[in-house]
Formats: C-alpha cells, sequence, structure tokens
C-alpha cells in the first residue's frame, strides 16, 4: 500500500475520542497529555510511518494507562481490527507501577519490540522539545539527558538512524541551555 492510500484508510477518530480523556490531564511543561500525544503521532507522521496503523493508533494513546487508572482495556480492543496490537503496544511502552524508570527503560532497551521502540524514541523526542528551564532545573534536564543517551539512543540506533541525529541534535541543544 502507498502511503498516501494508507493515510487515507486510516481510521484514528474512535482512538481520538479515547485519547480525549487525557485532555484533563496536565503536563509539568503546560498544556496537557493529550496534546503530547498528538505530538508523538506527528513525529511519526514526520518520519513517514504511514503504513503502521497499529503505531499510530497507540502513539494516541501510548500514556492512556499510566494516566487513567481506570481505563477499559476490553473496550480499545474492540474499536477495530487493530484494537489488540494497539492495547499490546501500549502496555509493552507503559511502565509497571512497581517499576523504576531506569528498570522499565533497560526492559524497552533489552526485551522491546521494534515498534515499541519506534514509539518510546517518538516520545522522547516529544518530551526533549517540552523540556525547558522555566519548568524544570538545569541539574534534571541533565538527568534527563543522560538517561537519553542511556537508554533511548541505542533504542534509536536500532530503528531508526535519524532518530538518533534528533535526538542526538536535542540533547546537544538543551546541554548547551543547562
Amino acid at each position: 500500500m502507498d502511503n498516501l492510500t494508507a493515510l487515507k484508510n486510516l481510521v484514528l477518530a474512535p482512538y481520538i475520542m479515547k485519547a480525549m480523556r487525557l485532555i484533563g490531564v496536565s503536563r509539568m511543561v503546560g498544556g496537557n497529555q493529550f496534546r503530547h500525544q498528538f505530538a508523538t503521532l506527528g513525529i511519526l507522521l514526520d518520519y513517514k510511518y504511514f503504513n503502521d496503523s497499529v503505531l499510530l493508533k497507540a502513539s494516541l494513546l501510548h500514556d492512556l494507562f499510566e494516566d487513567i487508572n481506570d481505563e477499559d482495556i476490553a473496550e480499545i480492543c474492540h474499536i477495530d481490527k487493530d484494537g489488540n496490537g494497539v492495547v499490546s503496544l501500549i502496555l509493552e511502552v507503559t511502565k509497571g507501577k512497581e517499576e523504576l524508570k531506569e528498570e522499565y527503560l533497560q526492559r524497552l532497551l533489552e526485551f522491546g519490540s521494534q515498534r515499541a521502540k519506534i514509539l518510546k524514541c517518538a516520545d522522547r523526542i516529544s518530551n526533549l522539545t517540552d523540556l525547558h528551564l522555566d519548568t524544570h532545573t538545569s541539574g534534571k534536564i541533565l538527568l534527563y539527558l543522560e538517561q537519553t543517551e542511556r537508554y533511548i539512543i541505542p533504542m534509536a540506533q536500532d530503528v531508526n538512524q535519524d532518530f538518533v541525529k534528533e535526538l542526538t541534535d536535542l540533547i546537544g541543544k538543551r546541554k548547551k541551555v543547562c
């Protein structure tokens, strides 16, 4: 399927409706989680992942299970033919309640599927774009950048060299600011 056909056939409306539950979840950088989900989707489209409907749909809901405790997983599974794959991918990129951030990232790095690594890289690009000194201390930003270098850059090397370039550029720019 060519890119135009893939995008014409992509039905996101039911996933957007589910993602709207994140409108009330604020982000430290301002705005809300709903907009972050769209930013992540936009990054995937920018990188031309047009033919992976599961990945694109999951990007709209990737933080849903962490941020909304009562979300009905079965309901998402039944949205369409991609529902089960979308839920599986979201669960794969969801940090466990008892899991430390470093353990979670190491798990994704070692055992994550290609889709999970792609989604995590797009998510981190969105997060780095939103990382500023007016919302985070320079120490916290530097720790986040170190974490990105240790875990996310190797994921990017596994899945897309263009991610490596953008992540490295964002890290360099944020380090200069700090």
